[in-house]
């Protein structure tokens, strides 16, 4: 059976959770039950298609889905996004304004959120993804991606630590000034957060000389005093900092993967020791890449450009959004006897077309399906996307 990272319209489909209405026209929020999580919000997105590429997003502990919102609308994704469907994970508890959890509520593992997440793809009728993930939310996604292999197409992983939480010698200070039985939003709390997602020290302290970054700050010191949930935000910092080491057993992690860190951020060390993991138990070393971001802590957030690029580079090495022009590129050669949706199918789906008899043309060459040497060449003058660091 021809595989696809879109709907199959003569699969049986399953009952879909009905979807509601938000404030926001571009999305569309569902509430879906999987059997260890309970209830979680799912908000898709993008305007589904029997050919769709999706992306499951999964947060990082002191955000939700908007995080990634922000991200898609960035300018630099607009060709993607036009060619795209998110769908954005929320952990329970952890969305603006979400209300208590209940008293019973046992707050699950990181392991546990991972493989429930398979219920939410198949609540929406969705057979594969591409999963896209930061800090304790890539976490999740890569146990997702190795428990349920055959749905993952790739993944990216952004700030990913892999081992167990005793190395991190420089947020247990902060941790310890963590009133754990506060009811709302404190200073404590607030500056683990933000040496967490933004790093500490010098970076930190010159804020005030980058409006961006200022800004970046002060709209996050907004949603943490006035739309965060503490209640709720304490059980997933211990179930992220209770995690088991998932560098024991990556060596079922079988997609291709994009790893991205800042060259300032607090698990720039632990996202190099996870993709030296991966790329010692790995078959195909060419399926893995590495990205440092130099100057910055947060990549997401600062340097929004650069990741954009990065991510269009691994789509298309997957086979996927192949009509979008890659940046920076003079000349990309293309067989002109294919058509956009033909370009804008995954790669395996358009090899096994042409295996099983159906005709079609070549596969387009893509950055990081590449060779190094080839990659170099299509690039021109622009670093390979492998590169240690971009600035």
């Amino acid at each position: 059976m021809q595989r696809s990272a879109s709907l199959n319209e003569d699969d049986q489909q399953p009952p879909q959770s009905p979807s509601t209405p938000t404030a926001d026209s571009r999305l569309s929020q569902h509430v879906i039950t999987c059997t260890n999580i309970g209830p979680i919000d799912v908000f898709v997105q993008g305007v589904r298609a029997p050919n769709e590429v999706v992306i499951l997003t999964v947060h990082d502990i002191g955000c939700d889905h908007h995080q990634f919102m922000d991200f898609v609308d960035h300018p630099k994704m607009r060709p993607i996004r036009d060619r795209t469907v998110w769908i954005h994970i929320d952990v329970p508890g952890q969305g603006i304004d979400a209300p208590d959890l209940p008293a019973d509520y046992h707050f699950p593992r990181l392991q546990e959120i991972g493989e429930d997440l398979v219920y939410v793809l198949d609540q929406l009728n969705v057979k594969e993804v591409v999963c896209f993930g930061e800090g304790a939310g890539a976490n999740i996604l890569c146990r997702f991606a190795m428990a349920h292999i055959e749905r993952v197409l790739g993944i990216v992983l952004l700030h990913c630590t892999g081992s167990n939480a005793g190395f991190l010698n420089l947020l247990k200070e902060k941790m310890t000034s963590w009133k754990w039985d506060a009811l709302s939003m404190t200073s404590s709390i607030e500056n683990y957060l933000i040496v967490h997602r933004f790093g500490g020290g010098l970076k930190f302290s010159k804020a005030s000389d980058n409006e961006e970054l200022k800004s970046i700050l002060d709209s996050y010191h907004e949603t943490l005093y006035t739309k965060t949930n503490v209640k709720n935000l304490k059980p997933f910092v211990e179930s992220f900092h209770k995690r088991n080491n998932i560098e024991d057993f990556i060596k079922n992690l079988k997609c291709p993967v994009l790893l991205v860190t800042g060259q300032s951020s607090v698990f720039n060390c632990t996202t190099r020791s996870l993709h030296q993991a991966i790329t010692k138990t790995c078959e195909d070393k060419t399926k893995v890449e590495f990205i440092e971001v130099a100057g910055v802590a947060n990549v997401l957030e600062e340097k929004p450009d650069k990741l954009a690029e990065s991510f269009q580079y691994f789509l298309q090495g997957l086979g996927l959004v192949s009509s979008v022009p890659m940046h920076n590129v003079h000349k990309m050669l293309r067989n002109r006897t294919m058509s956009m949706e033909d370009y804008d199918r995954p790669m395996r789906d358009r090899n096994n077309s042409v295996t099983s008899g159906g005709g079609g043309a070549d596969t387009p060459t893509s950055p990081l399906s590449s060779s190094p040497h080839q990659h170099q060449s299509l690039l021109s003058s622009t670093p390979p996307l492998a590169a240690p660091i971009m600035e």
